[in-house]
């Protein structure tokens, strides 16, 4: 055995100072100590060391008051999602249900829908061989209590309704309601099933070659019901697709992307995303799409997102139809999904989406959630919405199509064809009742009042050309606004009384017949949509898209 050299034991005391003294230092950075009684609170070790949790658990065991670990961590994460960009999210437990249930195609429930009328809920429509409509439930009823629970008069929230109604398939729900013309209140047991959710609002045709779609969101669906709608307005002899995005929100990215592959050829690049934890993923069309050849125009507005500018970008990137509208909303950020196991979930930015020319039309966040979503009033100041020219567009950001069209990212898809929002100063009258939701009140009445009446029309094209609103149920819609406020004005009455008799039609045939009965009525008169037609209409089946030059054609 050897003996240690007496050097090294020269300087054994120096070294044993030394690790006194990097110990004491450690010690002091790893040990927090309460100021109050000198005690230690947690000994950090850094290999397992989380600041969030650290900091949760000091709350919950010295603050001054009870405090809920569960809102801690909630208002925590929120929190830091917040700095990183308006669309990641946290989903508590509670809200799951209803964040999630719009997207999946089905919910578990009764099968109705309503409106809270007078602080009542009053049933609008049935669903048509749904747990309500079996159980003898009726269009006009007011539901007073759902179990034992009153819940007319008592500021009963649309969200509170839901859940009391909602509830796992094959359960009972018990509901009183009121009945017009009936005494007393009539008790009816509910036994809850699948409800089947629809992303399309309406397929039809609006002339003998021309197909119209409403779809309102991308959810798991929602490609075999446009698969279904293509087929049968095909078999009514549509050639011609005008496709409605506006004011659709989004939903799946790979939704987003079935869709699109229907109308492209095979090959075309249909979207691409990109991060920083995420390379490069390309999405090509099949060739398989049923709708691929035929003259097609995307509606698109201001409350167009996300997946519905996936579509639009693909359609106008590839030069494969016109866009007409205004310039959508401008989200083109990827979003996943992770669920807790609270039942609480986050949604979290992962990727940024490209259309196939490159642009991002993401548009800038830098000042915060409010002013982002707040940008609509911002175009109203700058004028965008009556003057396109208005909006400047940075060069960097501009693109060329295959075609050798301008496209431009950084902000939203702007459409081929413009079309201002309708700002007609003779129709103040109009404006003020429509705004104050007074003509679709006075409708909702009438068509409660007139329900047996209006129950001869069995088809909306019976209700279209059997129906018109009199002279006399004008005035009394005047006198009920002037009750709710608005002055009686002759001559701006008389300029308006058009205008108010037709949506005043659309809406009682909303209240019969749903969105089948609305949107042939309503679209009569909607700016964008009859552009669009015409479009349509001088467009011959066989010929290339009828490529608009890079400056805008504006339909004032």
């Amino acid at each position: 055995m050897k003996t240690s050299s007496p050097r090294y034991i020269i300087y054994f005391p120096l070294i044993i100072a030394l690790s006194l003294i990097a110990g004491i230092y450690l010690g002091s950075r790893l040990i927090r100590v309460s100021l109050v009684n000198q005690r230690p609170i947690s000994i950090l070790q850094p290999a397992r060391y989380h600041k969030v949790n650290d900091v949760i658990q000091y709350i919950l065991q010295d603050y001054v008051d009870p405090v809920q670990k569960d809102l801690l961590e909630k208002e925590a994460i929120t929190g830091m999602l917040k700095n990183l960009d308006p669309h990641s999210q946290f989903i508590s437990a509670e809200e799951f249900a209803d964040v999630n249930d719009p997207l999946l195609g089905a919910f578990e429930g009764i099968g109705i829908q309503f409106r809270m009328e007078r602080d009542t809920c009053t049933v609008i429509q049935t669903i048509v061989g749904g747990p309500s409509e079996r159980a003898g439930l009726l269009a006009g009823d007011r539901i007073v209590m759902v179990d034992d629970s009153l819940v007319a008069g008592v500021n009963m929230r649309d969200r509170d309704m839901v859940r009391m109604l909602k509830g796992e398939k094959g359960s009972k729900v018990k509901v009183s309601v009121y009945r017009r013309g009936v005494a007393g209140l009539i008790d009816l047991t509910i036994i809850r099933d699948v409800i089947p959710t629809y992303s399309i609002d309406i397929a039809y045709m609006v002339n003998d070659s021309v197909g119209y779609i409403k779809l309102s969101k991308f959810a798991v669906t929602t490609h075999q019901e446009l698969l279904t709608a293509l087929k049968k307005l095909k078999e009514k002899g549509m050639q011609k697709l005008l496709f409605d995005l506006r004011g659709n929100s989004g939903g799946y990215l790979q939704t987003a992307i079935r869709v699109a592959d229907e109308f492209l050829e095979q090959g075309q690049l249909i979207v691409y995303t990109e991060g920083h934890n995420r390379p490069r993923q390309e999405a090509y069309s099949t060739g398989k799409g049923t709708f691929k050849n035929n003259p097609l125009v995307i509606l698109i507005d201001e409350g167009s997102a996300s997946a519905s500018e996936i579509i639009a970008g693909a359609i106008q990137d590839n030069d494969r139809g016109l866009v007409v509208g205004r310039r959508s909303f401008g989200k083109g950020l990827v979003q996943e999904q992770l669920n807790l196991n609270d039942g609480s979930a986050i949604r979290l930015t992962v990727a940024r989406y490209f259309t196939p020319t490159g642009r991002s039309i993401q548009k800038p966040y830098d000042n915060g959630a409010e002013d982002y979503y707040h940008d609509f009033y911002n175009r109203i100041i700058s004028g965008e919405l009556d003057d396109p020219e208005s909006v400047e567009f940075d060069d960097s950001l501009k693109f060329i199509t295959p075609g050798g069209r301008v496209v431009y990212g950084g902000g939203g898809i702007m459409p081929d064809i413009y079309v201002t929002i309708e700002r007609d100063q003779t129709l103040n009258y109009y404006t003020t009742v429509a705004n104050q939701g007074l003509i679709y009140q006075f409708a909702f009445d009438f068509t409660d009042a007139q329900r047996t009446n209006l129950g001869r029309f069995s088809h909306i094209d019976e209700f279209i050309d059997g129906f018109n609103i009199s002279d006399a149920v004008f005035s009394d819609f005047i006198s009920f606004a002037e009750d709710q406020g608005v002055k009686s004005d002759g001559a701006a009455i008389s300029r308006s009384k058009d205008r108010i008799k037709h949506l005043l039609k659309a809406f009682i045939a909303r209240n019969i017949f749903d969105d089948e009965g609305f949107y042939p009525i309503y679209l009569q008169t909607d700016k964008a949509f009859l552009e669009a037609q015409e479009v349509l209409n001088s467009w011959i089946v066989g010929e290339p898209v009828p490529l608009i030059p890079a400056t805008l054609a504006i339909q004032q």
